[in-house]
């Protein structure tokens, strides 16, 4: 039952890619264009410097290690672990990338958004509880809109790009997910490490007046350690 699972979400998985993967990045102009590493690169552009097509090989293309589960022994209890293309350098103008998730018991992917990919999660394990906010409604009167609900195994939830969502293994047992994104470089912003974390710390007058809190609670939060999952 397990191995027909996984490979049920492996085709899920591979399926979605050719479903979105022009959601986001532009279109190939070639068969391919594998990625040069970018200290090995004399011009920066939008995406990676296309390898020599006549030194491009498989391994160029392969990805190994998603079969392995990722530390989640951090005070968020989970771990992403992506393939983008900056670890498998053949996705470049290709549109797609993948992670997997992996959550102990009361692990948490936090809040955060992907500012160039909608993503598509199917879970293989566990229980998790997730859901993604709106943008600003255009009713000042209205509140940004939760969208939230219960995973099981093979269940699939989509997070639209650019909205802030979230992951939260409700179950007594590890989980485990696996997620396509229509990006080669989806990018990630954990919502409280950009706002606490960011260096130079934002000024704690400015988030003072955003969350109308006192300016010790501000600088309370400025000081803690903000974890990257990633």
């Amino acid at each position: 039952m397990k191995m027909a699972l996984v490979s049920i979400a492996t085709i899920f998985v591979v399926a979605s890619f050719a479903t979105f993967a022009y959601a986001s990045d532009p279109s190939p102009l070639q068969d391919f264009c594998v990625a040069v590493n970018d200290t090995e690169a004399f011009v920066f552009v939008n995406g990676k410097i296309c390898k020599n097509p006549n030194m491009v090989v498989a391994e160029d293309f392969l990805f190994r290690g998603l079969n392995k589960p990722g530390n989640t022994s951090n005070p968020l209890g989970s771990r992403v672990t992506p393939v983008t293309v900056n670890q498998l350098p053949g996705l470049n103008t290709l549109g797609i990338s993948a992670v997997r998730i992996d959550y102990a018991p009361n692990g948490l992917n936090p809040p955060h958004t992907h500012p160039r990919a909608t993503e598509i999660l199917i879970l293989l394990k566990g229980t998790l509880y997730v859901g993604f906010v709106t943008s600003n409604p255009a009713d000042p009167a209205l509140k940004n809109k939760l969208f939230a609900t219960y995973l099981h195994p093979g269940d699939v939830f989509v997070f639209p790009q650019g909205l802030i969502h979230f992951q939260f293994n409700v179950g007594k047992t590890n989980a485990v997910a696996f997620a396509g994104l229509s990006s080669q470089n989806p990018g990630v912003i954990t919502i409280a490490n950009a706002v606490f974390g960011s260096d130079p710390p934002i000024n704690p007058v400015v988030l003072t007046k955003a969350f109308q809190v006192e300016k010790d609670v501000i600088e309370y939060l400025q000081a803690q350690f903000w974890w990257n999952i990633d």
